[in-house]
């Protein structure tokens, strides 16, 4: 019996040991979901289309791009947090979604780290500070001096509370110490309308809103809030040239699974999404919609979503903007 037993044992552990590593060898063996937390059109649903039609082609099983709006993204974050760790369901986050939204809320039914499973960072896209033409300052040093010499009385513009444009305006504020009014609108479209007619005088916005302005003398780029001056933007200082380094702020884009998933399978996604931003047709698509293709390791992802939610969560705190 004992002999029996362990002849048993010895040929089910083996087996149960290959299992998941065969499972992850032969993912995907179905469709993927690739879910967006907001509703179609604009550049998130691009980048999710874009990685879908890739992938499909890689594998030949379906990405399905599956749109969850609410809550700037939580809908959609709740569904894969819940969903089976299998590497089946996915999901194209932002650093509105994964970094600022859990700074600024205090009951959010997702934790951003630790209820997913980090895959791959896809593109990014720096905010750039642009001005009215008669704003009397041309650079950042001019400016800063202008807002110290009148506190209160210049303005800037943004897509609303809470989103990456007002969070850097207020990172801004905070490391100069200087008092610029917020004017927040329904949507990024109103407000560069506004700052095109002088009602406000500054905007923190993604290039791709804004660069054709300044292009056309419309408004005057002021810095942009990126390491390095990024491709389409090398006329712009950045604002570490400028003197202010900690002024770093880009809309992040990136792929996560649920926590959990077989870390063989969350490689294999990696990897093939890797390979899809770095096509030269991908990377075009990308930066005519004002964004630069990008990837790193998970790993890496999941460090500069930890580095973000800090970063941000010192500026809610410092703004008061905290929210609920």
């Amino acid at each position: 019996m004992q002999l029996r037993m362990g002849w048993i044992i010895g040929v089910l552990l083996p087996a149960l040991g290959v299992a998941p590593h065969a499972g992850a060898q032969q993912y995907p063996t179905k469709a993927i979901r690739l879910l967006v937390g907001n509703t179609p059109g604009g550049g998130t649903d691009l980048i999710a289309r874009t990685l879908s039609q890739r992938l499909y082609e890689a594998w030949g099983h379906s990405v399905v791009v599956e749109h969850r709006p609410g809550g700037t993204g939580a809908v959609a974050s709740v569904t894969v947090a819940k969903a089976a760790p299998d590497g089946y369901s996915l999901m194209i986050v932002t650093s509105s979604s994964h970094a600022i939204a859990p700074a600024l809320q205090r009951d959010l039914p997702y934790h951003p780290v630790r209820d997913f499973a980090s895959v791959a960072l896809v593109a990014t896209a720096p905010q750039i500070l642009v001005a009215h033409p008669a704003l009397a300052a041309n650079s950042v040093k001019e400016l800063v001096a202008l807002a110290k010499a009148k506190p209160g009385a210049l303005n800037y513009a943004s897509s609303g509370t809470g989103t990456l444009g007002y969070m850097t305006a207020e990172l801004l504020k905070s490391v100069t110490q200087t008092d610029i009014v917020h004017i927040p609108y329904k949507g990024t479209g109103s407000a560069v309308i506004e700052l095109l007619g002088g009602q406000v005088q500054l905007m923190f916005s993604a290039p791709g809103a804004v660069i054709q302005h300044v292009r056309a003398g419309k408004l005057k780029s002021m810095a942009v809030a990126s390491a390095k001056r990024p491709a389409g933007l090398e006329d712009v200082t950045t604002f570490a040239e400028a003197g202010y380094p900690a002024i770093e702020a880009s809309n992040w884009y990136a792929i996560l699974t649920t926590a959990g998933t077989p870390k063989a399978i969350v490689d294999k996604l990696n990897q093939g999404i890797v390979r899809a931003v770095s096509l030269p047709d991908v990377k075009e698509s990308f930066f005519s919609q004002g964004y630069e293709a990008t990837s790193s390791t998970p790993q890496q992802l999941e460090q500069l979503i930890r580095n973000d939610l800090a970063k941000w969560q010192k500026v809610v705190q410092a703004a008061g903007a905290r929210q609920r």
